[in-house]
């Protein structure tokens, strides 16, 4: 047993050596210790104290929290029928595990003993906190049911748990199972080299001729975005729209019957606790106060983007009509049309400047901000690893490590869709000094291309870019902290709704000259984006900002009313839920064979469930945070403002989750937040 590495926790996991048999004796282990610790803790006795309760209680339960992220990592980025396997196996034990913990009401008694204890009020700021954060959470983890209501509570958790991950997998499968081969190069016309060449050598290495296209993004999306044939384009979109749905190609994978008892059971846990519904639920711990206020903020917003949304949409059409030959406007014309749009009117194509974001100058132009704005500086580290591809990095301050971090790249099959950030490990004071924390920052970008047996760079577009430094941001917010307690340290404890804030505050960056300047370089000839270009990527960058603004409330809108009026038991679907709200919000609705929730794991299976509206309310601080860098820039200078960078260090990024997201946001901008800059940076002010 001494030699599971999933049991090492000296330092930084030994992902070389983890094999999927390792995962449940890992787990028993340290459930079993996790238990005797509880069991321990939970007799009467000694008067309740940080160091003789809260502390030995997290020393058990961070152990196997790293330890099973791990597991759920690997899970995400190079699954395998034994590793799937090992994951299904035992999470059931671990989502029992937190659901007892959550309900002991022993352990919930110390809390609110210390809570009240005359001590309280001269704790530091985060031992506060984390204690307010445990009382609270235990009135949400049933700690106050009666016991009956409680077995039913923790049945249904584990039902939860398996559904979301069942949900992911279906997404997974279909992703991986889908491959649309095309022989004839001429059926082709309109696609970039570099994704000829990715499809060319995917369909090598499945012994085919031709050319292969997956649902995986850098494959399927130039598709909808580049290629002249109408009926490839809506033959990937189909498939695309209808995966893991009653309308793909395996029934097996279908998520309709999974999406109704998630929300039957969640609508069910809510009510359990004594709230209307999962919404109300859902934001006890968020700075938004109702589902009532959400809603309305999210129904101003479109009514606000609503005008201009109409305007990029007569705008397209009339174009597709006039210049494309396309009178009936559809689903998957539409990015196509939009791209040739795009280059009518501000003459470059996302083709053309993705030349001049080359991987390496990228990622160099990104450090060179962080190293810029926060005064430390990032070089290379090493780690074992999961993959070949992922690279490893530290941060340093004044010669101190101040975190790491682990960055995979690249889209490849057996690796969850999408880009995010996970923290391995989170800052904390132990015995033996501070423990520093990691991050895990994963994309799914294309890999580098190879071109006659030579490696050329992989080479990102304008938009990865973007979900880069929005990732990066998010690793900023956990790795820069300087709170010395877990469970507010970093990303920990902070509102969901807030948690966007650096994430979508760093994006702001990749639209400033002095910060391009030094991170393009043309992958032929090495020149730097060229300002004229530049001046065009600006001009367009609000192109269709009121369709994508309509776009991210109507997903909103759709997950809070799931969670907020809507009877899953009842004679609607949800898919009658989402065909209302676009109604409501929407100017361009997609074709009625379009199953976009089946896949909308952010909800299903990723934590946003009545949260999706996180996104556009970060976006209000972000974009007023950010306003703060523009001022100092003004009139010449830089928005790379190091005493702009300072501030934002020590009162947003530093505090983490140990005071309230709003305090952080008023102590940064020295007032409440405006929606002013959100609606200015999108282009949609009078």
């Amino acid at each position: 047993m001494e030699h599971n590495p999933l049991l090492d926790f000296s330092d930084l996991p030994r992902f070389d050596a983890i094999q999927p048999e390792h995962v449940t004796p890992a787990v028993e282990a340290l459930l079993e210790e996790n238990r005797a610790v509880v069991a321990r803790l939970e007799q009467p006795g000694e008067t309740v104290s940080w160091g003789n309760f809260v502390e030995p209680l997290e020393n058990a339960t961070e152990k196997l929290g790293r330890a099973w992220g791990i597991v759920s990592h690997m899970n995400a980025v190079v699954d395998t029928p034994a590793l799937r396997a090992a994951y299904n196996e035992n999470q059931p034990r671990i989502t029992e595990f937190w659901t007892a913990l959550g309900q002991n009401l022993a352990l919930f008694d110390k809390y609110k003993a210390l809570q009240a204890d005359a001590g309280y009020a001269g704790l530091p700021q985060a031992r506060k906190t984390i204690i307010d954060h445990a009382v609270r959470d235990f009135r949400l983890g049933g700690a106050e049911l009666a016991d009956d209501k409680k077995q039913r509570y923790a049945e249904i958790q584990e039902k939860q748990a398996a559904l979301s991950t069942k949900f992911s997998e279906n997404v997974l499968d279909a992703t991986n199972d889908y491959g649309l081969f095309i022989e004839n190069a001429d059926e082709l016309k309109g696609l970039p080299d570099d994704v000829l060449q990715a499809a060319k050598t995917a369909a090598e290495k499945d012994g085919k001729p031709g050319y292969k296209f997956t649902l995986h993004f850098p494959s399927y999306f130039p598709v909808l975005q580049y290629a002249d044939n109408r009926s490839l384009r809506e033959a990937i979109y189909r498939a695309n729209a209808t995966k893991a749905s009653e309308l793909g190609t395996k029934p097996e994978w279908d998520n309709t019957a999974i999406i109704a008892e998630l929300l039957q059971l969640r609508k069910e846990e809510a009510q359990l606790l004594g709230y209307r519904n999962f919404a109300e639920v859902s934001l006890v711990a968020k700075m938004a106060e109702s589902p009532a206020q959400v809603s309305a903020f999210l129904e101003d917003l479109a009514h606000r983007a609503r005008p201009f949304a109409e305007k990029d949409l007569a705008e397209l059409r009339e174009f597709a009509r006039d210049h494309l030959g396309v009178a009936d406007l559809q689903s998957w014309d539409t990015t196509y049309a939009s791209e040739k749009l795009r280059e009518q009117r501000y003459a470059f194509s996302e083709q053309e400047v993705k030349q001049y974001f080359p991987e390496q100058k990228v990622v160099a132009g990104l450090f060179r901000v962080i190293e810029t704005l926060f005064a430390v500086e990032i070089k290379d580290d090493v780690a074992s690893t999961w993959h070949k591809d992922v690279k490893f990095y530290r941060i340093e301050k004044d010669g101190q490590l101040v975190g790491q971090f682990y960055l995979d790249l690249y889209a490849r099959s057996g690796k969850r869709g999408g880009a995010w950030m996970d923290d391995a490990r989170g800052r904390r004071r132990t015995a033996g000094g501070v423990q520093t924390p990691v991050a895990y920052l994963t994309c799914n970008f294309s890999e580098p291309a190879v071109v006659n047996g030579q490696s050329k760079p992989a080479l990102f577009t304008h938009d990865e870019v973007i979900t880069l430094f929005h990732e990066f941001g998010h690793g900023l917010h956990h790795m820069l902290t300087q709170v010395e307690e877990l469970s507010v340290s970093g990303i920990s404890g902070v509102e969901w709704d807030a948690v966007e804030l650096p994430s979508q505050f760093m994006e702001n960056f990749c639209w400033e000259w002095d910060v391009l300047q030094h991170m393009t370089a043309h992958a032929d000839t090495g020149a730097p984006l060229p300002r004229a270009l530049f001046d065009k990527m600006i001009a367009a960058k609000n192109f269709q900002s009121g369709m994508q603004t309509l776009r991210q409330v109507e997903f909103s809108l759709f997950d809070m009313h799931l969670h907020d009026d809507f009877d899953a038991s009842g004679t609607q679907s949800a898919q009658d839920i989402l065909d209302t709200v676009r109604e409501q919000v929407s100017v361009f609705n997609p074709p009625a064979f379009n199953r976009f929730q089946h896949s909308f794991g952010h909800i299903f299976s990723g934590g946003y469930a009545a949260g999706y509206y996180s996104y556009k309310w970060a976006e209000v601080l972000s974009a007023d945070a950010y306003g703060a860098f523009e001022e100092a820039g003004a009139g010449g200078g830089s928005t790379l403002s190091r005493a702009s960078g300072k501030k934002f260090q020590s009162e947003v990024l530093e505090v983490g989750g140990s005071r309230p997201a709003l305090e952080s946001f008023k102590a940064f901008r020295g007032r409440e937040p405006s929606i002013d800059a959100l609606l200015r940076h999108n282009g949609m002010t009078a």
